[in-house]
């Protein structure tokens, strides 16, 4: 099995980017990251490298999608509970994220997303185990 994914996202303004991410709260792997890149640590195992679109087009071998314009996909994030679903919208919000709907309580589930300056979708999740999400 796998031990680690890194996720690897085109970004327009790598400085613009790193800010962003700063300002949530994530801190940064300087070992994957350069003048072209950064990669923002999500988790022991969870890694996500920005890279400029000419160096990600370089990889990819296709057209890159403007993620403002089309959704290729949809990344989610485990939270701790509402609370932090909460302080994580508020703090893109204030980022300058697009947040475009309003957050959804399940019972189970309480989530919210939003859409990175790049235009790349964010989901923010606390489930419960047992019973209500709290």
């Amino acid at each position: 099995m796998h031990k680690q994914i890194f996720v690897n996202l085109p970004v327009k303004d790598l400085a613009r980017a790193r800010e962003f991410w700063s300002s949530l709260g994530y801190s940064f792997d300087s070992k994957f990251s350069g003048e072209k890149s950064v990669c923002v640590i999500f988790g022991e195992s969870i890694l996500v490298m920005l890279l400029v679109e000419e160096l990600f087009a370089s990889f990819a071998h296709k057209p890159v999608c403007d993620a403002h314009e089309r959704v290729e996909v949809l990344h989610a994030l485990s939270c701790d509970n509402r609370e932090h679903v909460d302080t994580l919208i508020a703090k893109a919000r204030a980022a300058g994220a697009t947040i475009p709907d309003e957050a959804e309580d399940h019972g189970f589930m309480y989530a919210q997303g939003f859409y990175d300056l790049d235009g790349h979708g964010w989901n923010c999740c606390a489930w419960a185990v047992e019973g209500e999400c709290k």
